[in-house]
């Protein structure tokens, strides 16, 4: 079920990050991400910390990306990394261009 609800978030045309509201990684991911502006229903935080299947989703996560950790941001259909790893990519200046590749900004 975990891997299901997952896979049915993580869509081509969205950046999903899967949270838990008091992770201060989540909170910085959230907050570079808010400095863009997205187009109406392409940015979604899922707070996973209420799940049941909160263990299995993270054991899945570990699966698919490699870390079992919160954040774990997907732009389009793939794993960035979690908070420090979307701060890195901001300050860059890549990560405007991979929002823009996957047109979800306005």
């Amino acid at each position: 079920m975990a891997q299901q609800f997952v896979q049915a978030k993580i869509k081509g045309d969205k950046v999903v990050l899967f949270i838990k509201p008091t992770c201060s990684y989540c909170i910085t991911a959230r907050e570079v991400l808010l400095k863009y502006k997205f187009k109406p229903g392409h940015l979604e935080f899922v707070d996973i910390s209420a799940r049941q299947d909160m263990n299995s989703m993270q054991d899945y996560f570990l699966e698919l990306t490699g870390a079992r950790t919160v954040p774990r941001v997907f732009i389009g259909e793939e794993c960035v990394g979690g908070g420090s790893d979307v701060a890195e990519l901001h300050k860059s200046g890549k990560l405007e261009g991979m929002l823009q590749s996957i047109g979800v900004l306005q």
